[in-house]
């Protein structure tokens, strides 16, 4: 029998994690050629999550935990459970149910005719805004445009498949921001997709701010392209002729029309938007040194404070 290890992060979901082992239970109940473990990742739960946890432990043995020794975030969550996962495949999915388990026996079907990776394309409710489903759809196109990695719409789901050759590749990633939207894509590998309708969440609220959203963006966007770097270079060259040649008119022009030049008020407004374009361009010099920072420290991607198994 062939084991499927489901792996799932955690924050602050004392009322979700007792739902969503149920719900996996009687999807598990009709595939009868496989078993399953469910890795729970507490990643740093303010809540009772973690005596949750480990009630469930202690009534089904195919429930497992990894407690983190505070918040470290979603992804280095996700590769925890990769990281301490022994199945025969790993399927990554929220806990909040908005990821259906429902949808595992296709995944697993997908798997068993030779895909590597069975990734989900995710669209919306009509309760979920439109601002929501715009600014995403533009995300994962953005991303697309300036990086190596394509991620279709709807695609940038952490409900996905991976067969226990894929999760080896991950483990040995020492990445300092590990971004696994995209090294599922970057990896290569057999893949394919299912689309599903994200569900609403079953209890609590989401932790994910526009604060924790805007960084997720950046780290997928400088973790596989160096594009924002040329496009630094490119804006500098770009202002400074803008700049050369602007004034070279408006000195020839006042020569021809014999006028006075002047203007405190535009003389401020350019120092003020060339100021501007300088500190965009330090940001994103600045990002990348951040990251290498980081990562040559080596620090470990999380820290476990206790685990069941």
């Amino acid at each position: 029998m062939k084991k499927i290890s489901i792996v799932i992060p955690a924050h602050n979901e004392e009322g979700n994690v007792s739902l969503i082992r149920q719900r996996i239970a009687d999807v598990f109940s009709k595939l009868e050629l496989y078993t399953y473990e469910i890795i729970f990742v507490n990643d740093g739960s303010r809540d009772n999550t973690q005596r949750k946890l480990e009630e469930l432990a202690a009534k089904f043995d195919e429930v497992k935990y990894i407690e983190f020794s505070r918040n470290f975030g979603h992804q280095p969550a996700v590769k925890a459970g990769m990281d301490c996962s022994n199945g025969n495949a790993v399927i990554s999915m929220d806990a909040d149910l908005q990821h259906p388990p429902e949808l595992i026996p296709e995944m697993i079907k997908r798997w068993e005719e030779g895909f590597d990776i069975v990734y989900t394309v995710r669209t919306y409710p009509k309760q979920i805004s439109a601002f929501k489903r715009k600014t995403s759809d533009f995300y994962y196109k953005f991303l697309a445009s300036i990086s190596d990695v394509n991620l279709s719409e709807g695609g940038g789901s952490d409900f996905r498949l991976m067969d226990a050759s894929v999760v080896d590749v991950v483990r040995n990633m020492n990445e300092s921001d590990i971004f696994l939207r995209g090294l599922s894509n970057w990896m290569g590998f057999k893949q394919t997709g299912i689309h599903f309708l994200a569900g609403e969440r079953a209890s609590g609220e989401s932790s994910y701010n526009l604060k924790k959203m805007m960084k997720f963006a950046f780290t997928g966007i400088t973790a596989f392209s160096v594009k924002p770097l040329y496009l630094a270079a490119y804006l500098g060259f770009l202002f400074s002729a803008f700049a050369i040649v602007g004034y070279g008119i408006y000195v020839i022009h006042s020569f021809w029309a014999k006028t006075e030049i002047s203007g405190w008020a535009s003389l401020i407004m350019t120092v003020v938007f060339f100021g501007g374009i300088q500190l965009i361009i330090l940001g994103i010099i600045g990002i990348y040194l951040g990251k290498i920072f980081k990562q040559v420290k080596e620090r470990p991607n999380y820290i476990i404070r206790s685990k069941n198994f």
